[in-house]
C-alpha cells in the first residue's frame, strides 16, 4: 500500500472522528467514533505505530462497552414503560 493510500486512510479516520463529535445522539457518536478508531488501528498497523494501535484498541473497547450499556438501559426503560 502506497504512502498516499495510507495517509488517505488516516484522513478518513480523522473525518469520521470529527463527524462523530457533531452527533447529538450519544450512541451514534460512540458508534462513529468506534469505527474511526478501528480505521486508526489499521492505519497504525500500516505505519508501525503501536501507540496508535494500543490507544485506539482501548478506545474501541470503551466505546463498545458504553454502547452496550446504553442500549441495555434503553431496553430496560422500554420494558418498564410497557409494564405500567
Amino acid at each position: 500500500m502506497g504512502n498516499f493510500s495510507i495517509d488517505f486512510l488516516g484522513y478518513v479516520a480523522l473525518i469520521i472522528n470529527l463527524t462523530s463529535m457533531s452527533m447529538g445522539n450519544v450512541i451514534k457518536l460512540r458508534v462513529l467514533s468506534a469505527i474511526a478508531n478501528l480505521i486508526y488501528i489499521i492505519y497504525g498497523l500500516l505505519i508501525h505505530a503501536m501507540p496508535i494501535v494500543i490507544g485506539c484498541s482501548i478506545a474501541v473497547a470503551l466505546h463498545s462497552y458504553h454502547i452496550y450499556k446504553q442500549i441495555n438501559k434503553q431496553k430496560i426503560s422500554k420494558e418498564v414503560i410497557k409494564s405500567q
